[in-house]
């Protein structure tokens, strides 16, 4: 039996991990939910799952949950509030595994104290790793934690590798190039004129996928993949020549790993996030995920076409600061989170969230991170000058 934490559990990742968990009630166990403010959803799943710990990082939402669950009979789980709670549920000595479901730089610190605490890590929040970088994987190491990667592209990267991966570098397994796969989001053929128009709600708007509004705009411009670049370069330790990004429209090539023998290796689905969830609770072994089988008659044909650099300008902002190393890929992150939060408020457009990215890759000078308090110093610094950047663009409007 696995006593398991989810934070992030109001959203996709946490909500398809409790799809999965139900279905199997013999092999987990709920110890914690860990959400921002999502109150209503949180209330549902404590009567449900019955965890011992609900967790709500704003502290009124923690109240407010806390009030509604003491009229409830029948459950005994215990609200917490506030970002120390989420950290002390993510290392709890009870807990064997952690679902790292938090968006954005809000799950690092969680995440970074399940690797501290040498738990068994899902990992969805990429940011956390692209944010700490070597400081995470020191962390995770040194402490003897596991990461299994629940992006549907890394997973997939991740089943295709060869059991010896982690014993050692995968050019000595025969690993040529990981390719990992992108639909291209609902703007890839949408005239390059007109995307300075596009509205939050077009963005968010995925054709394939079911995501939060922020991943759904990072897919929109790409950047989710750039992001994904940067973690598939720290998860698989390899470097940036060796990992490419390819627009694949109908998104059931999850991604593919290259052989020097000539061999490609790719892992197939359909797009639902429970596969990887499901690969990921249950590895080395399988559970059914209640996904829908693939159809590969009713598919009838797989596409692929290199991404388009004008049309998504923020995969090359990606590759340089993969390139550029230490700070960078952190500066990176936090401006592309502000960027994207202002054209969310509507604040600026869609075309400006690059261009706020790369002034504020300009604007701020990278450093090798040598403690979390350097980077949470950089990141603050980063979130300033984006907000600068923002201002600049708000004003054009």
């Amino acid at each position: 039996m696995q006593r398991i934490t989810i934070l992030g559990a109001s959203g996709s990742i946490g909500v398809n991990t409790l799809d999965v968990i139900a279905r199997h009630p013999q092999h987990f166990e709920i110890f914690a939910l860990a959400a921002n403010r999502a109150v209503d959803r949180l209330f549902e799943q404590c009567q449900r799952f019955q965890p011992r710990y609900a967790v709500l990082a704003d502290e009124q939402a923690a109240a407010t949950l806390r009030a509604r669950l003491s009229e409830r009979s029948g459950c005994s789980t215990q609200v917490l509030g506030g970002t120390e709670a989420l950290i002390d549920v993510a290392g709890a000595s009870e807990v064997d595994c952690v679902v790292a479901g938090i968006v954005g730089s809000a799950g690092l610190l969680p995440t970074l104290a399940a690797a501290r605490g040498g738990k068994r890590i899902l990992l969805a929040n990429k940011e956390a790793l692209v944010m700490a970088g070597a400081l995470f994987l020191t962390e995770a190491k040194r402490n003897g934690a596991t990461l299994v990667p629940v992006d549907s592209e890394h997973n997939a990267v991740y089943q295709c590798l060869p059991p010896e991966f982690g014993q050692r570098p995968l050019l000595e397994l025969g690993v040529r190039r990981i390719l990992l796969t992108a639909s291209g989001g609902p703007f890839r053929c949408r005239p390059l004129a007109e995307l300075q128009w596009v509205t939050p709600a077009e963005a968010c708007a995925h054709p394939n996928w079911v995501m939060g509004r922020k991943i759904s705009v990072d897919s929109a411009t790409l950047m989710n993949k750039g992001l994904e670049l940067i973690e598939a370069c720290l998860l698989f330790d390899v470097g940036p020549d060796c990992v490419e990004a390819v627009i694949h429209p109908q998104s059931i090539v999850h991604s593919l790993v290259e052989y020097v023998d000539g061999s490609v290796l790719a892992q197939l689905g359909n797009p639902d996030m429970r596969t990887p969830l499901a690969h990921a609770l249950a590895t080395p072994g399988r559970l059914a995920s209640g996904t829908r089988p693939l159809d590969l008659l009713n598919v009838g044909r797989l596409e692929f076409e290199a991404p388009d650099h004008r049309r998504f300008p923020c995969l090359g902002l990606a590759y340089q600061a993969m390139q550029a190393g230490e700070s960078t890929p952190a500066i990176l992150n936090a401006a592309n989170e502000v960027a994207v939060g202002a054209f969310l408020q509507e604040r600026i457009q869609f075309t400006a969230i690059p261009a706020v990215i790369e002034s504020t890759l300009e604007s701020v000078t990278a450093e090798v991170i040598e403690d979390l308090d350097q980077l949470l110093a950089m990141d603050r610094c980063s979130r300033r000058a984006a907000q600068h950047a923002v201002e600049a663009w708000a004003g054009r409007r």
